[in-house]
C-alpha cells in the first residue's frame, strides 16, 4: 500500500499523471474562449431614445430642452469656441455587423441649439 502512494505521488510531482494533461488543456481553452468573446465586441456610450431626435428646433431647442428629451449627454465638449453635446451609443463586433448611432448637437452663446447632426447604422426596412 505504502509503494502505490509513493508511485502516486511521484507521478503527480513529475506531472506523468494522464489526468493533469486534461486539466491544463481544460483551462487553456476556457483560457481561449474568454479571450475571444473579450475582443469579439466592443461597447461605449449610453443609449437615448432617437423617436425624438425631429423634435430638436435649431435657434430654439435649449440645453433643458434636450435633457429632458434625451437626459444627460455622453459627451461634452467644445468646438470653435462653442459647446458641443453628444449622444452615442457604439456597438462594435469582430463578427457580425456592429450598430452605431450618435447625435451631436453644437450649440449658440446662449445655450440654444445652433446646429445638429444625427447617423445612426440601423436603417428602418
Amino acid at each position: 500500500m505504502l509503494e502505490n502512494q509513493k508511485r502516486l505521488f511521484l507521478s503527480h510531482r513529475d506531472g506523468n499523471h494522464a489526468g493533469m494533461g486534461f486539466i491544463s488543456f481544460c483551462r487553456m481553452m476556457g483560457l481561449l474562449a474568454m479571450l475571444m468573446v473579450a475582443a469579439g465586441c466592443a461597447n461605449m456610450g449610453r443609449e437615448f431614445t432617437d423617436s425624438r431626435v425631429p423634435e430638436i428646433r435649431i435657434g430654439q431647442t435649449t440645453q433643458e430642452d434636450l435633457r429632458g428629451m434625451f437626459g444627460e449627454p455622453w459627451r461634452v465638449g467644445i468646438e470653435d469656441g462653442k459647446t458641443t453635446w453628444t449622444y452615442g451609443k457604439y456597438q462594435y463586433r469582430l463578427f457580425g455587423e456592429s450598430r452605431t448611432k450618435d447625435l451631436v448637437i453644437h450649440f449658440n452663446n446662449d445655450n440654444i441649439v445652433s446646429s445638429y447632426v444625427f447617423n445612426t447604422t440601423e436603417h428602418p426596412n
